[in-house]
């Protein structure tokens, strides 16, 4: 009897999870808000907004080590667009013009930009729960995919 109500437990909780899952990605406004990321032992937050057109950007606003060994704040120096290569580092949209596709349930038809690597590529997001946010950046075939977690400030 044990056994039973444990599994009984785990299939409530399982399906639980896959239900935030799916209303998260039935909702195109819910990729507003901002999120911790951690790549390579590297902190930040970013912030998703919505545009007037219905697309969203996603734009850093906090970066755990924003100085140099000098001193001085970081720049974007690795952006191809020399223009924005003065930008903080804790300044730097990341995506622009992410769009929600309705048939997939998720958001794409946009790039996002990795300021380590100067990189922009193919970018695609769902989530995967209701507060973990799958990011997936392909280019060339080759896709890397990072998370996201939802954070409340």
């Amino acid at each position: 009897m044990k056994h039973f109500i444990a599994t009984i437990l785990c299939l409530f909780a399982f399906v639980a999870t896959a239900e935030a899952q799916h209303s998260s990605n039935n909702n195109p406004d819910s990729i507003v808000g901002t999120y911790l990321t951690d790549r390579g032992g590297s902190k930040s937050k970013v912030r998703v907004t919505k545009n007037a057109d219905g697309t969203y950007n996603a734009q850093v606003y906090w970066v755990e080590n924003p100085y140099d060994k000098n001193g001085n704040k970081r720049k974007d120096v690795k952006n191809p667009d020399k223009s924005l290569r003065n930008v903080d580092i804790d300044q730097v949209v990341i995506v622009k013009g992410l769009k929600y596709e309705a048939d997939k349930k998720r958001w794409g038809g946009a790039k996002i930009y990795d300021p380590t690597k100067g990189l922009r590529v193919n970018a695609t997001a769902e989530f995967e729960s209701a507060d973990k946010l799958k990011l997936r950046g392909t280019i060339l075939g080759v896709g890397v995919t990072i998370y996201w977690t939802r954070i409340k400030e």
